[in-house]
């Protein structure tokens, strides 16, 4: 089957990916008290930054004492 000219078994596993990926960015959101910058800033990121934000939060975001 296809959508808008891509087929649906490519984008699948990307989007899949991509859910998956952001639910273990929130998790740990939640559970980080202390993050690198404002809270509320990596949770937009994480939101509203396709792929990149989550990866972003996991590698800039929490604080590592």
């Amino acid at each position: 089957m296809e959508l808008l000219g891509v087929d649906i078994a490519v984008i699948a596993p990307l989007l899949f990916l991509e859910l998956l990926l952001v639910i273990v960015a929130l998790v740990a959101w939640f559970k980080t008290e202390t993050t690198n910058g404002p809270k509320w800033l990596w949770l937009l990121i994480i939101l509203f930054v396709t792929m990149i934000g989550p990866i972003l939060f996991f590698v800039f975001g929490r604080r590592q004492y």
